[in-house]
């Protein structure tokens, strides 16, 4: 998910504090700033303080072998469907009409809200702006108005909020149509004064109803905003917030492309765990780390969390596991090994793919495949254990004899005690992200990736059971199914006595745990 290096960091290294960066945030009591730096352009860390940092993870029994886990970071970011072109005219609050390119943070504009039972124009602000390069679509209304928009934008009709494009699946979620009729007044209609406008429900006179919406095929720069009404005015119809959220929605954030490029910092969680460790009602079951979002991220590199938890996990006896991507997990080495001599300490390492090319393509962002087995083999050395989870297979990408037996073969090299794995999972959300990035880079694969995944999130019973009957007997050939005998001992010494957290998972993971895990792992 995230790649992250030793970087030199300083108070001069700090960019420009930013309010704006991230809306929902606003409406939250425990943000204390939201900063930039320059060695990591495109990122903003969103530092808050943590009310509680141990999370329960509800019905875990029944497919994780944990039950708690801590993520001193919130990798998220704005949904990648940034929305209108810079043409697009915006009503002001004093009547007139300007391109949201010259729309500013703070602008008076019109937005609707529902009141009783009838929607309103009402007054709002412009509470943030960005922009990005996306592919566009061009809608033409009845009357001449023409809309440039991404697919993912959303435009009031009489039956409701549309996108403008269907998802993969149509079902998943209304679209625009031909005969759609779009709601507000149409571009140039609006003539009246402004203090008639002010509370009048919405009413369309113009013909708006859609005639065409076309792809333009070509990618072109398009701007959203945030209103305090959660919508806007654009080219005369009543256009939304392009927030399409899967998950975090309080916070106006959700796990798409662009998941690591608003980092939410628990810059307190070391004091509020250590509290909670010392309650009397905690009963020390095993907490995971990185079931969620990467603790090693890029931004552990400047807040140090990391070595703090650890600390108060072992000082509590409280048995604990960690996965990741991250290479700076050798940083904590030591640490690791001090804590492994009061409680079970387990970690594991996600590698899912083997093919240099397509691990860049796919995890642009991540250390590289060679540099997590460094890592694998740098903590089996120090005698700590260490798993692989070689997931997700990808279908008819990662999945073939050949492309398994180099991957097991090379954790085996690297002294991985285990290996886990399971077929892509797809939720809502990843589901879209990936069948972009499928359709950009691998067009021919879209057919088959509809036949497995048209049906829902999981990969059917059928290739599965496939997948299983190819690496299971290499899982088994390279000695990755089992936990290693200590020759000294005759004993296990890869997994702690009684080890409950990722390192027990081993061999193929239900789909249910795969989809608990998977936001670390894809």
């Amino acid at each position: 998910m995230c790649s992250n290096v030793g970087v030199r960091w300083s108070g001069q290294e700090l960019g420009v504090e930013r309010d704006d960066a991230l809306p929902g945030l606003a409406r939250l009591n425990n943000l204390v700033r939201s900063v930039q730096t320059p060695e990591f352009a495109g990122l903003t860390f969103h530092e808050v303080l943590a009310k509680s940092a141990l999370n329960h993870v509800p019905g875990a029994a029944k497919s994780l072998p944990f039950g708690w886990t801590i993520n001193p970071y919130r990798g998220c970011s704005h949904q990648c469907v940034f929305c209108l072109a810079p043409d697009t005219l915006i009503l002001m609050a004093d009547g007139r009409e300007r391109p949201l390119a010259e729309i500013e943070v703070g602008d008076e504009i019109y937005g609707t809200e529902t009141q009783g039972s009838y929607r309103r124009y009402v007054r709002t602000r412009v509470e943030a702006k960005w922009g990005t390069r996306k592919r566009a679509y061009r809608v033409t209304l009845a009357d001449g108005t023409v809309l440039t928009a991404s697919g993912d934008h959303r435009f009031l009709t009489d039956r409701g909020w549309k996108y403008v494009q269907p998802a993969e699946h149509p079902a998943q979620r209304p679209y625009l149509t031909p005969n759609n009729r779009l709601m507000g007044f149409g571009l140039g209609r609006f003539s009246d004064s402004v203090r008639s406008l002010d509370g009048r429900a919405v009413k369309t006179s113009s013909d708006l109803r859609v005639v065409s919406v076309e792809d333009l095929g070509v990618d072109i720069d398009l701007i959203d905003i945030t209103t305090g009404a959660g919508d806007f005015i654009a080219n005369g119809v009543i256009s939304h917030n392009c927030f399409a959220r899967q998950t975090h929605t309080y916070l106006d954030l959700d796990a798409g492309r662009d998941f690591d490029a608003q980092i939410v910092v628990k810059v307190n969680v070391v004091e509020v765990l250590e509290k909670e460790l010392r309650r009397p009602s905690w009963e020390r079951p095993n907490v995971a780390l990185g079931t969620n979002t990467d603790p090693y991220q890029r931004a552990e590199g400047r807040y140090r969390l990391m070595p703090g938890i650890i600390a108060a996990l072992a000082a509590s006896d409280t048995p604990f596991s960690i996965l990741t991507k991250g290479t700076l997990l050798r940083r904590d080495i030591p640490l690791l090994q001090a804590a492994a001599e009061r409680v079970p300490v387990e970690t594991a390492m996600s590698i899912a793919i083997y093919d240099d090319e397509l691990q860049h393509s796919i995890e642009p962002g991540a250390p590289a495949t060679a540099a997590r087995l460094a890592t694998v083999r740098a903590v089996r050395e120090a005698g700590l254990p260490c798993a692989v989870f070689l997931m997700p297979v990808l279908p008819y990408l990662t999945d073939s004899r050949e492309h398994l037996e180099r991957a097991l073969e090379a954790i085996a090299d690297a002294g991985a005690t285990s290996v886990a794995y399971s077929a892509l999972h797809l939720r809502p959300g990843a589901k879209e992200w990936f069948a972009a990035w499928l359709a950009r880079t691998h067009p021919e694969l879209v057919p088959r990736y509809r036949a497995l995944y048209g049906a829902g999130a999981y990969a059917p019973k059928e290739y599965r059971r496939q997948l299983a009957a190819r690496i299971r007997p290499l899982i088994r050939r390279y000695g990755l199914d089992r936990p290693r005998l200590d020759p000294s001992t005759g004993i296990p010494a890869t997994r702690p006595r009684g080890a409950s957290g990722v390192g027990a998972l081993v061999s193929e993971l239900s789909p249910a745990a795969a989809a608990a895990l998977q936001p670390t792992l894809f």
